[in-house]
């Protein structure tokens, strides 16, 4: 049995999802909601009664029932339960012989919303911040049940020990390193093509979705700093503040807006270096951009810190200083491309399958 919070049309949990239900394809799944139909047949997923109310729509109001949701799934004979948990899918109890089956755990994070409420805005909320020290004292329970824990990083890993007060071992999530290969399938459109003609030779480049906690401003902040012209690849509401900041500097940034994959892959490729401010749990775009050879400077903790190798694949930086960041971009320009392939190779797909069922079995 495989059971995740609720599945959603895009997301990085999302893709792990879809890889574990690749890896066990004959096991059903239970989510509290299935808002991407598409990813799996229907037969396979099981929705919880939350679904048929308005609460799926507002998951902050939901968040004070979900932990007991998770306790009443109905009976199942699964002889093990794998939890994809980012909120309280680890919670999740069967009755019948799946009572007591054995219950593994991959953990994204404990539950930012009541962990670190300040570092998540959902946990902001009246409703959030009311229940959160119960919920904290419930999940620490609960989150002894499980027989095996395994984190996506040693930055998680540490967290769920002082959270949970529970050991736990590593698997890094799975990266689609071969779409972001030299030999990699898929061509640009003519319009693609000539965004890519229309760009300086030389440019440091952001990418993600445009909210606040990526601190895309800081890629722009950076390429000042150095002289260097700034890609910055994607969408989202924070465009505005972004565009504001870069006409304070005309000419200097260039907008690409929702790349597709192909277009991204270019991106990479052509950049002089990939940065990557935010504080992530692990972070698959700095992966990505090393499998096309492209060093990457990022923090020297988070997620992050534990794929970039300082020096050889990209540059750690604790503060992300103007200093900082304009001696990091001296220092990946001799970085060697087969240095960062090479480091990405070690977070493919099939490392992830490797680690999950030397885990749980095959």
């Amino acid at each position: 049995m495989i059971v995740h919070e609720w599945l959603e049309p895009l997301g990085g949990a999302e893709k792990v999802m879809e890889e574990i239900a690749a890896l066990y394809p004959d096991s059903p799944i239970r989510c509290l909601w299935n808002d991407a139909p598409q990813r799996f047949e229907s037969s396979r997923v099981t929705e919880t009664w939350l679904a048929r109310t308005p609460l799926r729509r507002h998951k902050a109001l939901a968040l004070p029932i979900m932990p007991e949701v998770w306790r009443h799934l109905g009976s199942s004979d699964a002889e093990w339960i794998l939890s994809s948990s980012h909120l309280f899918a680890h919670h999740a109890r069967f009755s019948g012989p799946a009572r007591n089956a054995p219950k593994y755990v991959y953990a994204y994070t404990p539950a930012r919303y009541i962990w670190e409420p300040d570092a998540d805005v959902r946990g902001n909320s009246f409703g959030a911040r009311a229940v959160s020290r119960p919920l904290r004292a419930l999940d620490r329970r609960r989150a002894q049940e499980p027989k095996s824990i395994a984190a996506i990083s040693e930055f998680v890993r540490e967290r769920i020990k002082r959270d949970w007060g529970r050991d736990s071992i590593v698997i890094y999530p799975p990266v689609d390193i071969a779409a972001f290969a030299d030999d990699a399938p898929g061509e640009l459109t003519e319009g693609e093509q000539q965004i890519l003609d229309s760009l300086p030779d030389t440019f440091v480049m952001g990418a993600s979705r445009f909210i606040p906690y990526k601190r895309l401003d800081l890629v722009i902040q950076l390429g000042v700093a150095a002289d260097v012209h700034v890609v910055l690849a994607g969408n989202g509401p924070s465009m505005g503040e972004l565009r504001a900041l870069a006409d304070q500097h005309p000419g200097q940034v260039t907008f690409v807006d929702r790349p597709s994959l192909a277009l991204l892959r270019e991106l990479y490729r052509r950049a002089l270096v990939y940065v990557f401010p935010p504080i992530e749990d692990f972070g698959i775009m700095p992966v990505e951009a090393m499998a096309t050879g492209t060093p990457v400077i990022a923090r020297s903790f988070g997620g992050a810190a534990e794929t970039v190798v300082d020096g050889v694949t990209g540059a750690l930086l604790p503060n992300f200083t103007e200093t900082e960041m304009r001696e990091a971009v001296d220092r990946v320009a001799s970085i060697d491309p087969a240095a960062c392939k090479a480091q990405a190779d070690q977070f493919t797909r099939a490392a992830f399958h490797k680690g999950m069922t030397d885990w749980v079995g095959s």
